[in-house]
């Protein structure tokens, strides 16, 4: 597949080198020093050029690609460039845009603005906050197979229960499959005797029943069962999604506001929330709220740097979790590097959500591992497939060593995978995969 790709910023790039491995990509900007970086890093074909530009659409191939992929941190810019693309021909677009009046106007009409596939940035971000909050100690979550299957990856402290296990001695859940573990970076496929130490990271694949089961011998004793008691900060697209996604899961959410205008907005929008005016930088007003008292604060406004030091303060005062926003992807480590329980990057979530769209056909739903050193695949499997009409004790041995089979779902229902469990046709599989080892695996399930 040709692919042309608008924007070489964090999700045009990150998007970029992903399809590069099997598909012919093209990369626009008008940044020449992203453009460098991207050719002589990368080995991609890198275009200088404006991509709402038809000259330089076509100086790409825009008439002989399959797919356009506009990338860039611009809505208008994304639009106009699937609309020019559309001009030339029947390539499949596809637009990033963080304003969710255009993702609510092309949902009404999937044609709209010449866009074939819309993603919202904020719109998934605030998804990804609250299915993290919604999970004691997770740091990542992600649903497979219709919600019946998850993945969910959480860090390890000296106060966990399996600090100092091994795998085999935490093994305790029985629709629950270890998968990997994040050592100094670095992702290890978890064995039986692969011991967990304080500061790991642990990825589990399992029934969301077993994962929530999990996540408390994770989390900290004194850490709720389940978040109710949320704040978020900041009345942002993302802080205003994030607070109405709580309402509809039946959380009174509070969250704090110091522009009045916007405040009285958010008020009349989100009548389940309860909203406060002021400035949550104040510590005396944060204590005085019983913010200390909060399971959760999400920072959520429109800086990186605010959203660290109210998650800083939050902590400061007792508050249970911290989750905060991070718009620059190279600080989310950094957050996290002094106490911020979870960094959300939006350009991340976008970047995974596009390889996710773009892999549909091959792969049903997937989430990529700690800088894609890992992969979690749901495929259905058919007849050709080598998992298929053996025990999993067969079929493993013709697989390469990085593999995990985290899951299976026959009809709706969840399986426990064991060594004597038949795979079928049409069974839906989820695994992780190391990335290294990824295309033949692929060529072989």
């Amino acid at each position: 597949m040709r692919v042309i790709v608008v924007g070489a910023g964090e999700v045009g790039s990150n998007i970029a080198v992903s399809l590069a491995e099997s598909h012919d990509v093209i990369v626009i900007d008008v940044d020449p020093e992203k453009v460098d970086e991207l050719t002589y890093s990368n080995d991609i074909l890198a275009i200088e050029g404006d991509g709402t530009s038809l000259e330089t659409l076509e100086n790409a191939g825009i008439a002989e690609a399959d797919m356009l992929i506009a990338s860039t941190d611009d809505d208008e810019t994304n639009l106009v460039t699937c609309g020019t693309a559309k001009t030339v021909g029947g390539v499949f677009t596809i637009a990033r845009t963080r304003n969710t009046n255009f993702f609510k106007t092309w949902t009404k009409s999937e044609d709209a603005f010449g866009v074939d596939f819309m993603v919202s940035t904020n719109l998934l971000t605030a998804n990804d906050i609250v299915r993290v909050v919604g999970l004691p100690a997770a740091i990542d979550v992600d649903p497979f197979a219709g919600g019946l299957v998850q993945m969910a990856e959480f860090e390890v402290t000296a106060e966990s229960e399996i600090a100092g296990q091994t795998v085999e001695e935490a093994d305790k859940f029985e629709a629950l499959t270890f998968a990997a573990l994040v050592q100094d970076g670095d992702v290890v496929i978890a064995r039986g005797q692969t011991r967990i130490e304080a500061g790991n990271r642990v990825i589990v694949i399992g029934s969301p029943e077993s994962v929530q089961s999990f996540s408390r011998t994770v989390a900290s004793p004194e850490s709720s069962d389940e978040a109710r008691d949320i704040v978020v900060v900041g009345g942002s697209d993302i802080g205003y999604h994030t607070a109405k996604l709580l309402e509809e899961r039946g959380i009174e959410p509070r969250l704090i506001e110091q522009d009045a205008d916007r405040g009285r907005e958010l008020a009349e929008d989100l009548p389940g929330t309860i909203v406060l005016e002021h400035d949550a930088t104040d510590t005396d007003f944060l204590v005085g709220e019983q913010i200390d008292r909060a399971d959760a604060v999400i920072a959520a406004t429109d800086s990186d740097e605010k959203n660290l030091l109210v998650s800083l303060l939050a902590q400061n005062i007792g508050v249970q979790r911290t989750v905060a926003v991070v718009e620059e992807g190279q600080y989310a480590g950094l957050f996290e590097a002094i106490g911020i329980d979870v960094a959300i990057n939006p350009r991340e979530a976008t970047a995974e959500e596009i390889i996710r769209f773009t892999q549909k056909g091959q792969v049903e739903n997937l989430s990529l591992i700690e800088d894609r050193q890992a992969e979690v695949l749901e495929i259905e499997v058919d007849e050709e497939s080598v998992l298929t009409g053996r025990p999993i004790r067969e079929s493993v041995t013709e697989l390469p060593s990085d593999v995990v089979i985290g899951a299976v779902t026959r009809d709706q229902e969840f399986i426990v995978p064991r060594g004597e469990t038949v795979i079928e046709p049409g069974d839906h599989v989820v695994l992780f995969v190391a990335t290294d080892v990824l295309s033949p695996v692929m060529d072989l399930v």
